[in-house]
């Protein structure tokens, strides 16, 4: 369980009496033309897939959205990167971020990309367990160090990697050494209040397990918490809660509010391998 609460569930229950958490949450109704961006993402992703190099669908579990897909640069890969794709725990797979690996790949690591298994059938802390499996594959196949980075949901599942409660071996997290959260969610209680924990099935002992700010993160690993300057109050705050409660705690921990992005283009950075978040993530 975490260990030091940054703020008493009392204040979260009298936030909830006069924010619209409906609303706080709601990306797409202020991102013009937002029903464009998933069949963008897919077509980008398949027409990346067909010129990369690697492996598609390696099976990390028995679940058949257990698998991840591996994309191998140029030579020997400097490292690992791992990106973990958003969608409210709820929605997409692997299949549709694909393009999302360029930056990286470019950047000489290899850029392993997992599916899992979306809520209801999975709770969210099931999902934080998967993708530790998936990371632990992964590394198996591609040494030096590692790199986590996730959007949304994903990056919510990639911080979970380096809290004190993590589902990865000790073998593991000496290997990470650097985690970019972009527009993660990191305090999950105020999902109790929204109508989607209809799917999401959390109660209030799971939220604070899952909400890795509630958590000390482990040493020696580097935080950036990347967001939108365009986007959501919401994220905007939970970003810079991550980086004030983990600095607090001791790591190196960094802001950047990019500007004029908002929550469905501040990934695009990651098509190109000199773009600042790709340089934050892999340089």
């Amino acid at each position: 369980m975490p260990k030091q609460p940054i703020a008493d569930w009392g204040a979260v229950l009298e936030s909830s009496k006069v924010i619209d958490w409906e609303d706080a949450f709601s990306n797409g109704a202020y991102i013009d033309e937002a029903v464009r961006y998933p069949a963008r993402w897919d077509d980008e992703a398949s027409d990346f897939r067909t010129a990369a190099q690697g492996q598609t669908d390696i099976a990390y579990g028995e679940h058949e959205r257990e698998r991840l897909d591996l994309f191998m640069p140029t030579g020997t890969p400097k490292g690992l990167a791992v990106f973990v794709h958003g969608g409210y725990w709820l929605d997409f797979d692997k299949s549709s971020w694909s393009a999302f690996a360029a930056g990286p790949l470019s950047a000489g690591f290899a850029v392993a990309m997992p599916s899992y298994t979306l809520a209801p059938h999975y709770r969210i802390s099931q999902m934080t367990r998967q993708i530790g499996r998936a990371i632990t594959v992964a590394a198996a196949m591609v040494d030096g160090p590692i790199r986590l980075s996730g959007h949304s949901a994903g990056g919510h599942l990639v911080t979970r990697m380096v809290c004190d409660d993590t589902p990865l071996a000790p073998e593991i997290t000496g290997r990470i050494d650097r985690i970019v959260s972009i527009s993660g969610l990191h305090d999950l209680r105020p999902l109790l209040f929204h109508s989607m924990n209809e799917k999401l099935r959390l109660d209030e002992e799971e939220a604070v397990v899952e909400s890795a700010v509630l958590h000390d993160p482990l040493p020696g690993v580097q935080l950036m918490a990347w967001v939108g300057a365009n986007e959501r109050p919401e994220f905007l705050r939970q970003s810079a809660l991550i980086r004030e409660a983990w600095g607090r705690k001791g790591i190196y921990a960094k802001l950047v509010a990019e500007p004029q992005r908002h929550h469905f283009d501040v990934i695009e950075g990651l098509k190109s391998a000199d773009h600042p978040l790709t340089q934050a993530f892999v340089a």
